[in-house]
């Protein structure tokens, strides 16, 4: 009988108290819109290299990292743009998660060799300098790359891709991982650039802004911004860049939103 009233009280105790529940996702940065001549571009930060941009009823992914939960509640992927072989930008895990069963990958050709099997039909390799019209689109890859170029460099010329999407009358760069090289200095009519600046990875936030003055984009996000000694400083990006070219507009989002 003892045994037996035991048990009811647990069993009252166990529905008194409160549920469990996983913690919930870090809240995501509000995302921005950019007109374009075929409706807004919108942007999606997510954290360090991933960013979602939605155009013309199209979602693409870029460099989807993080875990699925970081995704939750965003449209799946037409697209996903991976521009390397690192785990922040190409996450077996995070795909793995993802409903990205329909989408098209575009890789470079060290990514495409290391993606699982079960992606080589999705998978289209666009190297350097080559280009492809997709969904309204166009995609081409350029270089990314550390300086100088030596045989260990962490980001070896051709190996990886840097972006150029062009959708509704507008440019946009993707840098990837990539120091201010020549051909980052080169780049025309770029209506909207996203810049890494983490050392030892890619650049300081001076070779930054001195990259993106050399090319003058009308809209500049800072991204990529952690490196082995902490966040970098995107405030003197910022203040930097326009104390020389007002005219860019620089944008600070947080891409760390789980940072202390």
């Amino acid at each position: 009988m003892k045994s037996s009233l035991l048990t009811a009280a647990l069993a009252v105790l166990a529905l008194q108290a409160p549920a469990q529940t996983a913690p919930a996702a870090a809240p995501r940065a509000t995302p921005d819109q950019i007109a374009t001549k075929k409706g807004p571009l919108t942007v999606q930060p997510i954290t360090h290299a991933s960013l979602v941009l939605t155009w013309n009823g199209k979602t693409i992914y870029v460099d989807p990292s993080g875990g699925a939960e970081a995704y939750a509640g965003l449209a799946a992927p037409d697209v996903v743009l991976i521009t390397d072989i690192h785990g922040d930008h190409m996450d077996a895990k995070t795909l793995a998660a993802l409903p990205i069963g329909k989408a098209l990958l575009l890789a470079p050709k060290a990514v495409a060799e290391q993606l699982p099997a079960e992606y080589r039909a999705q998978v289209r390799i666009l190297s350097n300098g080559q280009r492809l019209d997709t969904l309204g689109m166009t995609v081409s890859a350029i270089p990314m790359y550390n300086l100088p170029e030596t045989a260990d460099s962490r980001h070896p010329k051709g190996r990886g891709n840097g972006y150029l999407l062009s959708l509704g009358g507008k440019t946009v760069y993707l840098s990837g991982d990539t120091e201010d090289v020549a051909e980052m200095r080169a780049l025309k009519n770029i209506d909207v650039a996203f810049v890494c600046m983490n050392l030892p990875y890619t650049m300081d936030v001076n070779q930054a802004a001195q990259g993106v003055l050399a090319f003058k984009p009308g809209i500049v996000y800072p991204y990529h911004y952690r490196g082995q000694n902490g966040l970098s400083d995107v405030a003197t990006f910022q203040k930097q860049v326009q104390a020389k070219n007002k005219k860019i507009d620089v944008r600070l989002r947080n891409w760390y939103p789980a940072a202390k």
